[in-house]
């Protein structure tokens, strides 16, 4: 597997990314890029030359997945979004693709790294209830039901920093999580 930065003139990648988001996402969060038009316009969003789009490519040129990164704060990078192709997933594709955007971000003298991880379907115990008044009761006790990736990124060191209740509607949060990467 290559990881490499992905340049605004291969459409050919752009297009394999932008399909590939549309795939990835489907079941866990099918209003997130439902089209193909959807993904392309974020893969365009995500090759803003202030922001890092790396692709991992198979020995023959084949897109497996792609991560966005891009700076919010002076100190941290967002990382938005990972992509990893259905056929590529749970072969290593997306801890390497972590860990090379955690190693541009730090060289480009960020401290942090954080994430949002919607659950709208219902794929751990904060989504489908009300998380007020005490929202962080109910992150100390995330439970994992249905496969969500938090706990993926937790085992790429990353720690859950809060929830946004409702970001997605009625009991659909974003799980916040973050990695010091200094």
């Amino acid at each position: 597997m290559k990881i490499r930065k992905l340049k605004k003139k291969n459409k050919e990648l752009i297009q394999q990314a932008a399909e590939a988001i549309v795939a990835a996402f489907a079941d866990s969060h099918p209003d997130a890029w439902p089209s193909f038009e959807d993904g392309l316009e974020e893969v365009k969003e995500c090759l803003d030359p202030e922001s890092i789009l790396l692709v991992a490519l198979d020995d023959s040129g084949k897109l497996l997945g792609w991560i966005g990164g891009s700076e919010e704060y002076d100190y941290a990078w967002e990382l938005h979004p990972l992509v990893v192709a259905p056929s590529a997933q749970r072969q290593g594709v997306g801890r390497a693709l972590v860990a090379e955007l955690e190693k541009r971000v730090k060289a480009a003298g960020a401290n942090t790294i954080y994430l949002g991880s919607d659950d709208v379907t219902n794929q751990t115990s904060l989504s489908g209830i009300d998380l007020y008044p005490d929202p962080f009761d109910h992150v100390r006790n995330i439970k994992n039901l249905r496969n969500h990736p938090f706990e993926f990124y937790q085992k790429c060191g990353y720690v859950i920093t809060g929830v946004v209740p409702d970001a997605n509607g009625p009991g659909k949060p974003d799980i916040m999580m973050a990695k010091r990467i200094q």
